[in-house]
Order: structure tokens, then sequence, then C-alpha cells
């Protein structure tokens, strides 16, 4: 029993620290996007490619932290979807960036359901998964406003994109914070037990 708890325990931190890991690398990109990239149409490419990659790691990493990817299907399913996002954003940038904000806005509604799937899935053995369940839907919402804002003449820019990665980061963060609270508090009645 007291090993089942500890390996929960440990489970728990792997995913607090991967949590933190996801709002830092995201936070970095934003404010890049915000600031430099938008001058620098080389960085931005390389960033645009970057994004949907580093999701595809980061979701390969944490479902092989856990059973694998195909223990965890709708970590498989997004590790596919940001591998193709990947490359299909690469192949698509000479087209300009309506035609990759079309791409990512499919890669966020994407994207969002399957982290909407594991959230609900990892509730009941981690608890505190609320902010990576309205973290999906959010991202669904996201990339309907980035389809409509694709098909429209206006022009876009990296910085359309980075208030996707902005609200991303901050859903990331608070999963990680509210984790660490919910730890904080198992382990408080633990140790009162």
């Amino acid at each position: 029993m007291t090993t089942t708890i500890e390996a929960k325990a440990q489970d728990r931190d792997r995913l607090k620290t991967y949590y933190y890991l996801r709002f830092a690398v995201s936070a970095a990109w934003v404010a890049l996007a915000f600031t430099v990239a938008k001058s620098m149409p080389a960085l931005a490419a390389v960033m645009l490619v970057a994004y949907p990659a580093w999701d595809a790691l980061a979701n390969y990493l944490d479902a092989s932290r856990s059973g694998g990817l195909a223990k965890n299907k709708s970590q498989m399913l997004n590790f596919v979807v940001s591998v193709v996002t990947a490359v299909a954003v690469a192949a698509i940038l000479p087209d300009g960036m309506h035609a990759v904000l079309r791409i990512f806005g499919v890669w966020a509604i994407l994207s969002g359901l399957f982290q909407l799937i594991t959230g609900v899935r990892r509730w009941k053995s981690y608890g505190a998964q609320w902010a990576m369940i309205l973290s999906g839907a959010q991202s669904g919402l996201a990339g309907a406003h980035m389809l409509s804002k694709a098909a429209g003449a206006a022009p876009v820019s990296i910085a359309d994109i980075a208030p996707y990665a902005a609200f991303g980061a901050f859903y990331f963060l608070v999963s990680a914070v509210a984790l660490t609270v919910s730890s904080g508090r198992r382990s408080s009645k633990a140790l009162a037990a």
C-alpha cells in the first residue's frame, strides 16, 4: 500500500514538473513571438514549425513516462497530429501566413480535443486536471477563431498565434500549481493519518 502511495506521489511530481516545463517553453515562445520574431521572418518560420514539433515531443515524453503512446491513445493521437502539423507548416510556409494560420487552426481544434480527453482520463488518478480540461476546450475555440481569421483578407502573423500559445502557457502553469497544492494537501492528510 505504501509503495502504491509513493508511486502515485512520484507520478504527480513528474506531472507537475512536466506542466512547469510546458509553461516555461510556451511562455518563452510567446515572448519571442510578440517581440523579436515579429520583425524577423526567418525566426518566425522556425518558431512556427518548432511549436507543434515541441508539442509532439512533449506528448511523447509524457506518455512514455505513463505507459507509452499505445496505452495513452489521446496522447498518441495528439503526438501524430502535432508531427503532421509541424511538417505541414514547414511545407506551407512559402504560401504565406494565412495558409499557416489555417493549419494552426485545425491543429488547435484537434490537439485541444485530445488534451481534453487526456485531462478527463487523468482526473481520476491525479485530480487537479480541470485546467487541462478547460485548456483543451479553449484550444478548440482558439482554433475556430484562427480559421475564421485565416479566411479573411487582413494581414496575419505569428502574433496571431501567440495568444493561443499564451493561454496554453497559462493553463500549464495553473495545472502545475493546482497539482502542487493538491499534493501538499494529500501529504498533510497522510501525515495526519
